[in-house]
């Protein structure tokens, strides 16, 4: 057996590894058939010498080409996923039978539904990290991002996946006024608007810059969030943070503290804080109009 027949053998062996996973990265299976054949591509043109682990070189491979087309895709699909049924992936080679019915089962159509609306760098931090145990360290550099910064995206993804009805990113005008409307209401001390816009079980979540700035680590429910935000947001200004609704606290011409909204059912089910320099300089943040 030559050279290019035995890598031909070892990328066979991970054939049905990779197409589960640009499956559930890209919800449709010629897409993600289309990704695993350029990730052939790509490694018969790779000197793969110094490549210590294969399988986990090919998966971060897929990673990025799926990111590609993702970002490449934007809000057009050839065919609506709804009106897919759910295909289980099919395996080619030696498979794990008990591994793929699990991911079938975690990854159903109800689950492909919720990850569209997912950007895509939250989408790739999410399925790699929670469906395929790849590192943080890892996920980083196939994003442009630190780890902490991926280990976040994967957070705010696996929240709006745990919600199962988090707002479409075609419905950003209206999560804006949702989000406004919380500005607005914590600005002006508004009790009872805060606690009918935000969720029952709503959380706060802030980095360890914001508290050491005084910040909470941590605020569960919409009372104790409520009066958190009551009286506060004074010099905050809207924002899209990441393509989610946002808003940004400035001293001095410079941000020093974004909030990062989740928004699901018209109401706010999570905050993200985030005060770290580093991490504020990998967020990709437009003002709001005004």
């Amino acid at each position: 057996m030559n050279d290019k027949d035995l890598l031909a053998e070892r990328f066979e062996a991970n054939r049905s590894h990779l197409r589960a996973v640009a499956y559930r990265m890209l919800g449709s299976a010629a897409e993600a058939d289309d990704a695993v054949q350029e990730a052939w591509l790509r490694l018969s043109r790779t000197d793969t010498s110094e490549v210590d682990n294969l399988g986990a070189w090919l998966t971060t491979v897929v990673g990025r080409i799926c990111l590609d087309m993702l970002r490449s895709r934007g809000s057009r699909r050839e065919e609506p996923l709804d009106a897919q049924p759910f295909e289980p992936v099919a395996t080619s080679g030696p498979a794990d039978p008990e591994r793929e019915a699990l991911l079938a089962d975690s990854v159903g159509l109800a689950l492909l539904v919720v990850l569209e609306t997912l950007t895509p760098a939250e989408r790739l931090a999410f399925v790699l990290h929670d469906l395929f145990a790849v590192s943080f360290d890892e996920i980083a550099p196939i994003v442009g991002r630190s780890s902490a910064a991926s280990r976040q995206l994967a957070s705010r993804a696996r929240r709006r996946v745990q919600a199962g009805a988090a707002t479409p990113e075609a419905d950003l005008p209206r999560q804006r006024e949702i989000v406004d409307a919380f500005l607005a209401a914590s600005r002006g001390g508004e009790f009872g608007t805060l606690l009918r816009l935000l969720d029952p079980d709503v959380v706060v979540r802030a980095d360890s810059a914001a508290v050491r700035m005084g910040g909470t680590p941590e605020v569960r429910g919409a009372e104790l969030v409520a009066t958190f935000f009551a009286g506060q947001a004074r010099t905050a200004r809207a924002a899209v943070v990441d393509g989610a609704p946002g808003a940004v606290v400035s001293v001095g011409g410079q941000v020093r503290i974004v909030l990062s909204f989740i928004v699901g059912n018209d109401r706010i089910i999570g905050i993200d804080v985030v005060a770290d320099p580093d991490q504020l300089r990998e967020l990709d943040i437009t003002l709001a109009d005004g």
